[in-house]
């Protein structure tokens, strides 16, 4: 009987490198600065701008009923244009939700300010805010702002970086990921396509759709609907497996722009350059987001979950992000104590995702609607559990399995904490991040606003 999982197992051998640096696709735009939103007089403004023309948009966004104002303006802008835009403007420190008609009218009023500064239409312009909640956007520092930043705005890895530092709020590092791909040209020759992430959001994140404020840009060409076709399977699968501390943010938000502007041809539904560019903007999200669970706030490393042997993938995924979502494994994990049985009883509590993330991910309206909020299928004399490389519990041979407890939790102390668990009923798999539960997340969130 072997002792150990396989921990490096691949979680998906098919998406591509991501490099960690900043990249920004060819044509567009981008900058960030201080505006003076924050109080700690940190970058807060970030804009991002297509060159030439509206770039093809997609969108996720945050189900919440007290979905903020910026989320609201995307909506209405991404519908009316049917799914084009040129510049995304990012606000940090205020997150003008819950403000009723004047919040609304102050979303406008800054779409307007950057419509006016980069000779653009208001309903071009897509919106993204990050901060506290129930206060209002201090219009005359956002307008100074966007005046000052527009003439900064470039085409560089320095100003996509700007932008990324400015979308941020409690994260500790700057979030980046870049993945470079080939795609065949009009005479068949290739050209180096770049899809280039960013994003923040290490506090108030559980999967519901988005979990976060992301943008991802690519220099492909692609349509709106294609772009929307790639988004909402590849954020099921990555941001909806992503948890902190179980709360779903009133602003979250990925935008997904394609500039059309690499030289490639057109990457059509259904043919090889649209699998490839699927699996790179996977790859990208998926990078993002393990970035944003190792900088929970608080916390000291990253949970990975990985999930085998399940019924299907919607069962295994359901899983992975119950053992990361448990406040008791959570806890455990920080204290690098191997209590299998706080994983075993989150295994068993597994429940399936929303109908909206079921369909996304591939499951068919029907079905999904069934089995949303369904528990997972887990049987336990079938489940097998490793913490950190260690057998820890095998129900097919009698249940808790002998381990080097002191072993096991020296194997802990590390940057990334893998959890195995193969549930012996199929082929499905299944992945989740999360981070371990500190005091300092007690301490951070006790006096966000005092």
């Amino acid at each position: 009987m072997t002792t150990e999982f396989d921990v490096r197992l691949p979680a998906s051998p098919t998406l591509p490198a991501v490099e960690r640096r900043a990249r920004i696709p060819a044509g567009f735009l981008a900058g960030g600065r201080a505006a003076g939103i924050k109080a700690s007089g940190r970058p807060d403004l970030a804009l991002l701008a297509t060159v030439g023309g509206p770039a093809a948009a997609a969108a996720v966004f945050t189900p919440n009923t007290f979905a903020a104002a910026p989320v609201r303006r995307s909506q209405a802008a991404l519908a009316a244009s049917r799914g084009w835009a040129r510049a995304i403007v990012s606000t940090s420190g205020c997150a003008n939700a819950a403000t009723g008609a004047a919040g609304d009218a102050d979303q406008v009023r800054v779409g307007e300010l950057v419509a006016g500064a980069l000779g653009i239409g208001e309903g071009e312009v897509l919106h993204l805010s990050t901060g506290v909640i129930g206060t209002r956007l201090p219009l005359d520092r956002v307008a100074a702002g966007i005046d000052a930043l527009v003439p900064e705005l470039a085409a560089t890895g320095n100003g996509f970086e700007a932008a990324a530092t400015a979308l941020r709020t409690t994260d500790s590092t700057t979030k980046l990921a870049t993945v470079t791909l080939s795609l065949p040209g009009p005479d068949g020759t290739l050209h180096d396509v770049h899809v280039s992430g960013m994003a923040k959001g290490v506090g108030m994140i559980h999967p519901r759709m988005a979990t976060m404020l992301s943008v991802i840009l690519t220099d492909a060409a692609a349509s709106p609907e294609l772009l929307a076709a790639i988004l909402r399977p590849a954020a099921a699968r990555t941001w909806n497996q992503l948890t902190i501390d179980g709360d779903t943010s009133t602003n979250d938000t990925v935008l997904l722009l394609a500039s059309g502007a690499s030289g490639a041809s057109p990457v059509i539904a259904g043919t090889p350059s649209a699998a490839t560019l699927a699996l790179a903007i996977e790859a990208v999200a998926r990078d993002l987001a393990r970035q944003q669970a190792a900088d929970g706030e608080g916390a000291t490393c990253l949970l990975t979950c990985q999930v085998t042997g399940a019924a299907d993938d919607a069962d295994a995924r359901a899983v992975a992000r119950a053992v990361v979502a448990s406040s008791l494994v959570k806890a455990a994990v920080h204290g690098k104590d191997p209590n299998w049985g706080r994983i075993a009883g989150a295994a068993g509590n597994a429940r399936l995702a929303d109908a909206a993330v079921l369909e996304a991910a591939g499951i068919d309206r029907t079905s999904a609607t069934t089995r949303a909020g369904t528990p997972a299928v887990v049987d336990p004399d079938r489940l097998r559990i490793a913490i950190a490389g260690h057998l820890v519990f095998d129900g097919a041979a009698g249940g808790p399995q002998p381990f080097d407890r002191a072993a096991t939790r020296a194997a802990m102390d590390a940057p990334e904490i893998t959890i195995r668990l193969d549930l012996g009923l199929g082929t499905g798999y299944g992945e989740a991040f999360g981070c371990d539960l500190t005091e300092a997340y007690v301490r951070e969130n006790s006096e966000y606003t005092t």
